[in-house]
């Protein structure tokens, strides 16, 4: 009973206290609304493959620094498909130029979903990975493999920017002869699916012209002791040593070459095309010694796009072009033009749109697909080394 009497009383003397301070039993003022959030930007997945470790590092970094570049600037600019903001994300992979390494990230990169992938940048590892890309349906813009076995596959996710080993070899050899006037000519390749294929297609180029190969040897992609096959060759007395493979060897392969007093002139592919390869055969290298072809080329007008690419490309990393950064950078701009024309991300509804990609102007020059994907009209570039430097020849279509 007591109880109940405390308890009215304080019921009362709460009340009462209400109704002192002049406040009564209603409902509190609701809280302002708060501003409904910003949709976030729907994220579009590239993947980009390249050696970032081993002895051609320097070629894959290269190739990476080109697809981030384009990203960031993509980024920057806004990108709208079918009407909404997308954020693009590189997935930048190691295939460490090797095959096996190349299927995994390959898979990797399948398995996360990647909207397309820009990559490999050597034929041995862009050959296997293409069977990947081409199950998943997801499109791939290979900036540097020149074999040609990789559009001949009857792949429709398969595209290449740049000529490949039948034009690349075959105007070296045509060169050999006809201009360097080469008369006994030794060849040797590194085994690797570019490195034999564009010795071959050289092969080939050199008969056909009335050459003679003198001698046919074989190394790795990662040797360095080529006394024994050199020494060889230098019983053959050649005009022109031709290799097939990378910068990385034919650096050291000139040194000994030197060493050995063989003094003909050397000659190879894209994969020694680059500023690294100068540094590494250093005063090995005698002016107009060294030819080679970049299986890409500018003139003209287009000349002055890729100079202003270079000197961007040069400000954001403190490095200069190795070889085909300008070359991702303008496959990755190519994918997502064909995204943004197709209203769509989805690889199954843009592939078409970049099937069909007709006169893109790139850094590179202007950009189409012929229906193996292959580039039409692919240029080459010749070039030799002359005071420590390469220097430009011609530009060949």
């Amino acid at each position: 009973m007591q109880f109940k009497v405390k308890s009215a009383l304080t019921v009362l003397a709460a009340a009462t206290l209400l109704v002192a301070c002049g406040k009564k039993e209603e409902a509190a003022p609701a809280a302002p609304a708060a501003a409904p959030a910003a949709p976030a930007a729907a994220v579009v997945k590239i993947g980009h493959v390249g050696p970032t470790s081993g002895a051609i590092a320097h070629l894959g970094k290269d190739n990476e620094n080109g697809a981030r570049m384009a990203i960031e600037e993509l980024n920057a600019a806004g990108v709208m498909i079918d009407g909404k903001k997308v954020t693009l994300e590189l997935m930048a992979e190691d295939d460490a130029a090797d095959p096996k390494q190349g299927t995994a990230v390959a898979q990797k990169l399948a398995d996360a979903k990647v909207a397309g992938v820009v990559g490999h940048l050597n034929s041995g590892t862009t050959i296997p990975a293409s069977k990947i890309y081409s199950d998943a349906g997801i499109p791939q813009i290979s900036p540097s493999a020149t074999n040609p076995k990789y559009t001949r596959q009857g792949f429709k996710t398969a595209f290449r920017v740049v000529a490949d080993d039948a034009q690349l070899g075959g105007t070296l050899g045509k060169y050999a002869v006809g201009t360097l006037k080469g008369k006994s000519i030794a060849v040797i390749d590194d085994r690797t699916a570019y490195g034999q294929g564009v010795a071959e297609e050289f092969t080939k180029a050199v008969e056909g012209a009335g050459g003679k190969v003198v001698a046919k040897e074989f190394t790795t992609d990662k040797a360095t002791d080529f006394n024994s096959i050199l020494t060889t060759i230098k019983g053959k007395k050649p005009d022109v040593v031709f290799f097939g493979g990378m910068d990385a060897v034919a650096g050291p392969m000139l040194k000994q070459m030197k060493s050995l007093g063989i003094k003909a002139k050397f000659m190879g592919g894209d994969g020694i095309c680059s500023t690294e390869l100068v540094k590494l055969g250093g005063d090995a290298i005698a002016d107009d010694q060294v030819f080679c072809a970049e299986a890409g080329g500018v003139e003209g007008e287009a000349k002055a796009g890729m100079d202003e690419f270079k000197a961007k490309f040069k400000t954001k990393f403190n490095v200069d072009v190795q070889v085909y950064a300008p070359y991702v950078y303008d496959s990755v701009k190519i994918m997502v033009a064909a995204m943004v024309k197709a209203n769509s991300s989805d690889p199954a509804k843009y592939l078409p749109v970049l099937a069909a990609t007709a006169d893109y102007k790139g850094v590179t020059g202007p950009i189409s697909f012929d229906e193996k994907g292959d580039i039409k009209g692919g240029a080459l570039t010749l070039k030799t080394v002359r005071a420590g430097k390469l220097e430009t020849i011609a530009v060949i279509r």
